[in-house]
């Protein structure tokens, strides 16, 4: 039994009366016990909460999608079979990432009907968000007391990553058409595939003059190439430790370097397949979290951010030894393997160093990392003691991370390190450069 607001106005009232007649003991217990009286017929006669039927619109064994960053309405249905209108409060719970909204919800179902409540949801994290429990109060016919039961109403939403990168992807689109032949602008390079044969224009390079070609014909005529197509990419994102670290506050996104990261595997999956490249993804630390593999062109970007959704960072060391084990599993022919990692200098040192050998033997290796820009910021401070030596530790850091990143880049390992806004449009531009040069 729950009691409302207007039980305890009456209550107010009553110690008025109360007081400003002869106070005594026995007249606060005469209008207690009334009062009480009162309010337990009330809720006696409320509609009971265990008659009343709860049921979602959608399919509760369907899991509804949304992007972060949007909003979705999940609705409810309320039945009343018995013979009494039922006055209702009724809570839809959800996990607090959900945004759920509004709190609460007033309603009548008249006897024998079915009225539909519905709450928005906001999230704002990624993931599988779940409904937690329908709380309902029963209001009497004078609304002082209530019936309060509760249940289990299922319901999921999975929150797909936003992929805020994709407004860089028709300009790097428009490079990639430059040399793949679609333009004006030919190119050649070593691992590039030949196209065709057309007449040689002013501002050709003479080079790609195919003299035999020309021997035949009244005109010179050029070759013109076109880069690798059908080669494997696959990104291999770190779900450990490192993915953790909460980046980019005072730039208001003060998200964890896990979200950057599936933001910079989207974009370069949707440039890849864009490409004619086939892009593989494997998430894992001590074991593998999501795998998408074999993926049609159409199929790639859906079944990418349904694996990615429910990715969350682990606090334990990542197994080096089982991502290289892993990504030579496979990939069995020479790949570009985009390992999304911290460059942490001891966890480089004591986790990559010793399998990096064996990745560099069969495959291009492109470590991309999530540098934090408030340590940029800190490390230009001044002012008192404590901001020096803030700004000491900040500069002590970033110089770590140049000297690993220098030492990976003389074994042949490409690195990129940048912001969390950055990083994904500098990783498409090294693929678009790796492609160009036939190093795939």
């Amino acid at each position: 039994m729950a009691v409302t607001g207007r039980l305890a106005l009456l209550v107010a009232l009553g110690a008025l009366v109360v007081g400003l007649g002869v106070p005594s003991l026995l007249g606060v217990l005469l209008v207690s016990g009334t009062l009480a009286l009162v309010a337990v017929l009330d809720a006696l006669a409320a509609v009971p909460v265990g008659s009343l039927h709860l049921d979602r619109e959608q399919d509760p064994d369907r899991v509804t999608t949304l992007r972060l960053g949007t909003s979705l309405e999940v609705a409810l249905r309320v039945a009343n079979p018995g013979r009494r209108r039922a006055t209702l409060v009724l809570r839809d719970a959800w996990e607090p990432s959900a945004g759920a909204l509004p709190a609460r919800h007033r309603l009548v179902v008249p006897a024998g009907e079915r009225r539909r409540v519905a709450t928005t949801l906001t999230p704002t994290r990624r993931g599988d968000r779940d409904a937690v429990r329908v709380t309902v109060r029963s209001l009497g016919p004078l609304g002082l007391a209530a019936r309060q039961g509760g249940r289990t109403v299922p319901a999921r939403v999975r929150v797909l990553p936003p992929f805020g990168s994709r407004r860089h992807l028709p300009s790097r689109l428009a490079r990639m058409r430059e040399f793949d032949g679609r333009r004006a602008i030919q190119v050649r390079g070593q691992g590039t595939e030949f196209d065709s044969l057309r007449e040689y224009v002013a501002g050709d390079d003479v080079r790609s003059i195919d003299w035999r070609a020309s021997a035949r014909s009244p005109e010179l005529v050029v070759r013109t190439w076109r880069p690798e197509r059908d080669r494997h990419v696959l990104v291999v994102l770190d779900t450990g430790r490192s993915s953790a670290g909460r980046v980019g506050a005072r730039a208001g996104s003060d998200g964890p370097r896990l979200d950057a990261a599936l933001d910079t595997a989207l974009l370069l999956a949707a440039l890849a397949s864009r490409g004619g490249d086939r892009v593989d993804l494997l998430a894992l630390d001590r074991e593998v979290r999501a795998s998408v593999l074999g993926a049609t062109a159409g199929d790639l970007l859906p079944a990418l951010v349904t694996a990615m959704a429910p990715l969350e960072p682990r606090l334990v060391e990542t197994d080096m030894r089982l991502l290289a084990a892993s990504v030579l599993a496979r990939a069995g022919q020479r790949s570009l393997v985009v390992l999304v990692t911290g460059l942490d200098e001891a966890a480089v040192t004591e986790g990559l160093d010793p399998v990096l050998g064996s990745l560099l033997r069969r495959h291009t290796v492109l470590l991309a990392a999530v540098d934090d820009p408030e340590l940029a910021t800190m490390a230009a401070g001044r002012g008192d003691a404590e901001a020096v030596y803030t700004a000491a530790a900040a500069e002590t850091a970033r110089a770590a991370r140049r000297r690993t990143a220098e030492r990976l880049a003389r074994r042949g390992v490409e690195v990129v390190d940048a912001g969390p806004e950055e990083l994904p449009p500098a990783v498409a531009d090294r693929y678009l450069a790796l492609k160009a040069a036939g190093r795939l």
